[in-house]
């Protein structure tokens, strides 16, 4: 391997790196300390739930005073949420939800895996509630079950009301099946004193699932991500009115899940579950116009998919003319051609943070929100290409490269470090519909933020050729990314510390000139649970609906599910592996990709032996991003996603960074590695 010639007092340097490493731990450990992604509502209401109106396929568009006035008089006296109620792998049905209701586990239980996690047989946490419960039919005629709504209500029960369901959207009878609900709905209503009365009793209307199909067991199966196709659904609850729901587990305004409604009721008694179930209570954050939003977020996510492929695949194409024109060498040993080409591959990945903010703009509301989508992308990549082609670093070869690569990873980091405010449903960021995270870093965004940092690095160590300067910008750099990565008010990411510290850990080790040993491997290992492991137990010493997934670990482990955990994520990973061709394809280029980056003088890639020659510490980063791709995937559930994300940088990035290839008939050898200034 290539190494810098001259580290003479690397060794004495290095003794510090133990002491760095803590430093880390600390400074995220404060992080942890700070306030939460979402900002803390007001106190839990008094008043318990008594009334539960269930509903399948109801959607905010299907809402207005003009064709559901009884809809619409629950919603202007309530809190307003859109509803995630299925998840990547699981597309939830009507029955499926109603179990929800109850168990606070999606799915149902006798039909889901064992590595899902779900208890079997399910448990009706309602018991738990010390009052009587009323299971009543209305989906029929809620006129004639009124009476029996009355007398559950009087006697002191929560009562769950089946209001029915409605078709899907494409049917032609939907708008008749959307005005049939509002009545049986306001039925309900008149049952329990009218939607205007003082006296109505604490309420909750949910939309449980986006279908109701004849033929539920061909709609519930796992492993398909049709769950993208389906809406966010509706959510009321009379205790917020005129604010917007949130929860502790999705720390975004206006956006709930199927799994809070069980602590919602669970939470109003007073009463505590059976187990750990994964929602939280709903809370009530002020809004302006909650309703609206709601509204936003439903269309947005809705819309995103079929925009995200225009708006950055028109820009992402610019890398690929880029790529064509790096590598293939009748182009690349000319000039200016090959400074269009670097220029353009450099550019590229910027449609990735830039699809992240996408939101600031309510591209969705749009004639056609594919084309605004594509503007907003096509606007924000052009201003930030100005200033990455334009300023003083220009006069390097890879300073634009650089300032790129640098901008990715700080744009990224920095919307984290915001509290996730503009991601949602955005292009590459937290999907709603999908039920995965709504909040922090995502393992595909953390992917980018690695391999962009450290690409970033890369073109740094092209002009800084003092070990010193470089094991510093090393650990400054791996501060930055570990501690917004791990803080549970930015990233909340558990695996990130896992890799970040390794990685970056190495290269320290590696510009310093030291030869790394099983020992500094070992300890580097150690030091990235000790920090997560720490940010942790922080996270759990929050309030319940504060934590994040990083707190709700430590439950885990004293309850002692951490076993089942552990093989449920690996399940995950695997089946993600196997399970979709496309990205087993990618996993395998991957896996060819590290290798053959790590020995270009065996494979004859002149070019980057070549870079090597003039710039040792090239070789390294490359080690410590391979290292940091490999252990992501090994300790992620949706480690593939994390592995691609860092391909995808480095195959536009790559061809950026290598030397201009040698003139025809030039032979094959590669020069002697420049000696640092």
């Amino acid at each position: 391997m290539p190494q810098d010639p001259a580290a003479p007092s690397a060794a004495r340097r290095l003794r510090a790196l133990p002491g760095v490493l803590l430093t880390v731990l600390l400074g995220a450990l404060v992080l942890g300390l700070s306030p939460a992604a979402q900002a803390d509502g007001p106190d839990a209401p008094e008043d318990p739930v008594r009334l539960v109106i269930a509903t399948a396929g109801l959607g905010w568009e299907d809402i207005s005073a003009e064709s559901t006035p009884n809809l619409q008089c629950v919603a202007d006296r309530s809190g307003a949420g859109a509803m995630n109620t299925t998840s990547t792998s699981v597309v939830s049905t009507q029955r499926q939800g109603m179990e929800t209701l109850h168990t606070g586990y999606r799915g149902l239980a006798e039909k889901a895996p064992r590595t899902a996690g779900i208890p079997a047989p399910p448990t009706d946490q309602w018991q738990r509630l010390g009052v009587g419960t009323a299971a009543i039919d209305a989906s029929a005629d809620a006129r004639a079950a009124g009476p029996e709504i009355s007398d559950a209500l009087t006697a002191g029960d929560i009562v769950q009301v089946d209001a029915g369901s409605l078709p899907d959207h494409d049917d032609p009878g939907r708008a008749q099946a959307v005005a049939a609900l509002d009545q049986r709905v306001g039925a309900v209503l008149d049952a329990a004193g009218g939607c205007e009365a003082e006296e109505l009793p604490r309420t909750l209307l949910i939309s449980v699932a986006a279908t109701d199909p004849a033929d539920p067991d061909e709609m519930e199966r796992t492993g398909a991500v049709a769950s993208r196709s389906v809406g966010l659904q509706v959510a009321l609850d009379s205790a917020f009115p005129g604010q917007a729901l949130t929860s502790g587990a999705t720390k975004q305004n206006g956006v709930v899940v199927l799994t809070d409604v069980l602590p919602t009721i669970l939470d109003s008694y007073d009463a505590t579950a059976d187990g750990l179930v994964p929602g939280q209570p709903f809370r009530g954050t002020a809004h302006d116009d909650p309703q609206q939003l709601a509204v936003d977020r439903s269309q947005a996510a809705a819309q995103v998919d079929a925009a995200t492929v225009p708006a950055l695949g028109s820009w992402l194409a610019l890398g690929v003319i880029g790529i064509v024109l790096s590598l293939v060498p009748q182009f690349a040993r000319r000039p200016r051609v090959a400074a269009v080409g670097r220029a353009l591959a450099a550019i590229a990945p910027l449609a990735l943070p830039v699809g992240l903010f996408a939101s600031i703009v309510p591209w969705w509301r749009a004639d056609d929100p594919a084309l605004a989508l594509t503007g907003v992308v096509w606007g924000g990549c052009a201003l930030l290409s100005l200033i990455a082609l334009a300023g003083p670093w220009r006069r390097h070869r890879l300073g634009p490269l650089g300032i790129c690569a640098a901008l990715v990873a700080v744009l990224i980091l920095g919307e984290s470090a915001m509290g996730s405010r503009f991601q949602l449903s955005s292009p590459l960021g937290a999907q709603p519909i999908s039920g995965g995270r709504f909040y922090g870093l995502s393992n595909h965004l953390f992917g980018m933020v690695l391999a962009a940092a450290l690409m970033a690095l890369l073109c740094l160590f092209t002009v800084v050729r003092r070990p010193r300067a470089r094991v510093v910008w090393t650990l400054v750099v791996g501060v930055l990314v570990a501690g917004v990565c791990v803080a549970p008010s930015m990233g909340a990411d558990f695996g990130s510390m896992l890799a970040t510290i390794p990685a970056f850990g190495l290269l320290a080790l590696l510009v310093s000139g030291i030869r790394p040993r099983a020992w500094h491997v070992l300890a580097l290992g150690v030091g990235g649970a000790v920090a997560v492991l720490g940010v942790s137990f922080l996270d759990w010493l929050r309030p319940p609906e504060q934590r994040t997934h990083l707190g709700r670990f430590i439950d885990e482990l004293l309850s002692g599910e951490l076993v089942s955990v552990v093989v449920r994520k690996l399940a995950q990973n695997i089946a993600m592996t196997t399970g979709y061709w496309a990205l087993a394809v990618v996993m395998v280029l991957a896996l060819a990709a590290s290798i053959a980056i790590l020995m270009p003088r065996r494979l004859r890639w002149t070019r980057l032996a070549t870079l090597d020659a003039q710039h040792p510490a090239s070789y390294a980063v490359r080690v410590a991003l391979v290292v940091g791709a490999w252990v992501g995937y090994a300790v992620n559930d949706t480690g593939p996603v994390l592995v691609a994300a860092i391909l995808g940088i480095w195959l536009a990035h790559l061809p950026a960074a290598l030397p201009a290839p040698r003139p025809s008939g030039a032979g094959d050898a590669v020069s002697a590695p420049a000696s640092p200034r």
